[in-house]
């Protein structure tokens, strides 16, 4: 017994000083500056502090601070600052060491870093929404101070995927989602491209296990005809590139499984529609640095004259690079099998930016590590709107998430200020985003914009190369309406910190109001009087009530002192009120309304969340089935404990369910259908195509027939031959929905068949 326990021990010492070595050696191939010591030193401290611990897996807990240490050094470019509090990130919040030790032993900077790090332990894990929403907060001000902070989370966050698989189910979807909904365009925004794919595929992976097990076999088996493709497409390129005298590199770029699943979902094609899963990727190196830009252009002219290029599809990122500072110039051509195929053409600097983001940015600054210094404008930039929101942030988690989510996606468009200055802006940006992106006095007091010289609402929304002059008034004041117009997260918060401050305003004027009248009528001593008075005018909140009063929708008279006194009839009393919602239906019908709570599933206590719950044809009734995705039997699902502790089933694709994933994670449940085909459920099925004599036949008689399906509703709209259509069906599950759908692709005639969540 002892023999095995020290065998076990040298297997597991053997172990970690194996990885601790890959990752010395990763460091020494790297341009930083080379500490070893401190980087040794950092590791003996923490496998100390980590003795004896394991993880879910079995094995030594040390080694997932070494392999986040590993990704911060080789996939994201850190050095040995970063290299040390990846090593240490655990430490404080696992052990009795505290930061004082850290930096004692460390020094300040590993500490600062080490205490970002333990102040946001479990990303947004905490237990309630408020507690995620104020931990998310906590990280993007710690990321403001110093970057690593959140460079070294993101490299935590894509060990703790790669090693997901010891976790329930039910942590594996909120891992998974979390890492979707946050973590995977924060690594896009800072412009980490190879850890936002992996990030994104891995919670591809877990989330929908079938369909990425699927899409991955078909890219195997699609394999030898892509290789073939790209050789013949990219042989004439590469004889004019030697011609030219170019140091180049040609690489094939395929489409991840998530991308192309995305592609799958969003465009309702299936993968052979997916036409853009091979790019064309030339990477060269400059023979002089300040001339890179100039020779991306050289080598588009010189393929441009082999295949003819996509008029609309050349996208120039090199004069103007995005926000996380991607920058290459892509084209589109045709080749010679009349397959489109994009070009991604870069020089290696830019190569290196665009997967490790900008810490590669300081690899190319005399070969050392350098403090991350205030340069990266677009960055600064983007981490100062961050902050303003931070100030006046969302009352409710959930707001508070979708507005920096608003912030972190990269897609963006370029537009000149008035004096010909360029201002990045995220897609779908309008004139009123534009005027609250360079001061909330300007967006407050907006009237309207010239665009390009030309009069447009503030709703109007802006393209690339738009030049942009907003009109102003001081009579102009926020309206409510804005904040369904605006795409900015920083737009979106000054709107409603603006409009929470008059509804303060307004409440407190509607408070005076009340107690004014209360004193008139002699009711000051009537206890929850703004209460009543509010339920008897039909409002739910005594805010809004507050609110009514000051804006006169509401005047006070001499029914509600009558109600304040009790002297109201009671056909008029808000008891009765209540009932009104029931008249109308029988009393079996209001019975069933009352008691529809009561079937339903109450989860106990001590309930055991890491089981799955199985939906079957006697349960069903037992749970909430949400109308935001409309889940059938064969859906990949989850389960969702509300706030009455009864469970919400959700598509685990299903927008909402991202949110509560990333949000209220503790409270997913893992949930697995077990039906019997007894049942039925509503599916909609779209039709498109050219419109014959016979062809509604073919499609009740494929759909009645065959299939043994009932049609509830068949719309079909035509129009100069073509026609569009929808068929609402009763199936048993997504299978059925499969069927009928490859039977109807069979219809001569049937260009497009696609399902309507």
């Amino acid at each position: 017994m002892e023999d095995d326990a020290l065998m076990r021990e040298a297997a597991d010492d053997k172990l970690i000083n194996d990885a601790f070595q890959k990752l010395l050696d990763s460091y020494l191939a790297s341009r930083h500056r080379k500490k070893i010591d401190i980087i040794t030193k950092a590791f003996n401290f923490a496998r100390q502090a980590h003795k004896g611990v394991r993880r879910l897996s079995g094995e030594p807990y040390i080694l997932h601070p070494i392999a986040v240490a590993q990704i911060a050094c080789e996939e994201v470019g850190l050095g040995s600052t970063s290299i040390c509090a990846a090593l240490l990130h655990d430490v404080v919040e696992d052990t009795d060491y505290t930061t004082e030790d850290i930096e004692n032993i460390f020094g300040a900077k590993i500490a600062q870093i080490v205490d970002g790090l333990t102040k946001i332990s479990g990303g947004i894990f905490g237990e309630q929404a408020s507690a995620q929403a104020e931990n998310f907060k906590k990280l993007l001000l710690t990321m403001s101070d110093d970057i690593r902070v959140i460079l070294i989370k993101i490299c935590d966050r894509l060990h703790n995927m790669r090693t997901l698989e010891s976790q329930p189910a039910n942590k594996q979807y909120k891992i998974a989602g979390e890492t979707l909904y946050i973590y995977a365009p924060l690594a896009n925004r800072l412009g980490l491209n190879k850890v936002k794919s992996e990030l994104e595929n891995l919670s591809f992976k877990y989330e929908h296990p079938d369909e990425y097990n699927s899409i991955k076999a078909k890219l195997e088996s699609t394999e030898a005809s892509r290789h073939e493709l790209f050789d013949q497409f990219t042989a004439p390129i590469e004889e004019a590139l030697k011609q030219m005298g170019v140091n180049y590199q040609i690489k094939e770029r395929v489409k991840s499984p998530f991308s192309i699943w995305s592609k799958m979902q969003n465009k309702h094609v299936t993968f052979d529609e997916v036409y853009d899963i091979l790019a064309v990727r030339i990477i060269f190196t400059p023979n002089k640095r300040e001339e890179e830009v100039n020779e991306c252009f050289n080598i588009y002219v010189a393929i441009s004259k082999i295949y003819k290029s996509h008029p609309d599809r050349l996208r120039d990122w090199l004069n103007h690079p995005k926000a996380n500072g991607y920058q290459a110039l892509h084209v589109t051509l045709m080749s010679k099998q009349g397959r489109w195929i994009e070009v991604q053409i870069r020089s290696d600097r830019m190569d290196e930016i665009a997967e490790q983001g900008f810490a590669a940015h300081w690899k190319y600054k005399d070969g050392m590590e350098k403090e991350f210094t205030e340069d990266e404008t677009e960055l600064n930039d983007w981490l100062r709107t961050i902050k303003e929101i931070l100030d006046d942030p969302q009352p409710d988690a959930m707001d508070f998430l979708d507005a920096i989510k608003l912030n972190l996606f990269a897609s963006e468009i370029f537009v000149f200020t008035p004096k010909g200055e360029i201002k990045t802006m995220p897609t779908g940006s309008t004139a009123l985003d534009f005027a609250f992106s360079i001061h909330t006095f300007l967006g407050s007091h907006c009237i309207g914009a010239k665009v390009n010289h030309k009069l447009v609402p503030l709703s109007h929304k802006l393209q690339s190369g738009d030049q942009v002059e907003i009109l102003t008034s001081k009579s102009q004041h926020v309206q409510p309406s804005w904040v369904t117009f605006v795409s900015t997260a920083k737009a979106r918060a000054k709107i409603q910190a603006i409009l929470r401050r008059k509804s303060r305003e307004m409440q407190k004027k509607g408070e005076e109001v009340f107690a004014e009248f209360l004193k008139k009528n002699n009711l000051e001593n009537i206890e929850g009087a703004d209460e009543k008075l509010a339920a008897f005018h039909e409002i739910n909140h005594r805010e809004e009530f507050f609110q009514a009063l000051a804006e006169k929708t509401i005047l006070l008279g001499e029914k509600d002192v009558d109600e304040l006194q009790g002297k109201n009839s009671s056909e008029t009393k808000h008891g009765w009120r209540k009932l009104v919602p029931f008249l109308g239906r029988s009393s079996k019908q209001t019975k069933k309304a009352e008691n529809s709570e009561e079937e339903l599933f109450v989860v106990p206590e001590k309930f055991n969340r890491k089981k799955p719950i199985y939906i079957t044809d006697d349960n069903i009734k037992q749970y909430k089935f949400k109308h935001c995705c409309h889940p059938i039997p064969g859906d990949d699902i989850l389960g969702f404990i509300d706030g009455k502790h009864q469970v919400e089933i959700h598509k685990r694709a299903c927008p909402v369910a991202a949110r509560l994933k990333a949000s209220f994670g503790n409270r997913i449940l893992d949930a697995k259908w077990d039906m019997h085909k007894r049942l039925f459920f509503d599916a909609t099925v779209r039709l498109q195509g050219i419109d014959r004599m016979g062809m509604l036949l073919d499609i009740a008689q494929i759909v009645s027939s065959q299939m043994s399906v009932n049609i509830r509703k068949l719309t079909i709209d035509s129009d100069d031959g073509v026609f569009d259509g929808t068929i609402e069906l009763r199936v048993h599950d997504r299978d059925d929905v499969r069927s009928i759908m490859d039977k109807l692709k069979t219809i001569d005639g049937l260009q497009d068949v696609t399902q309507i969540i």
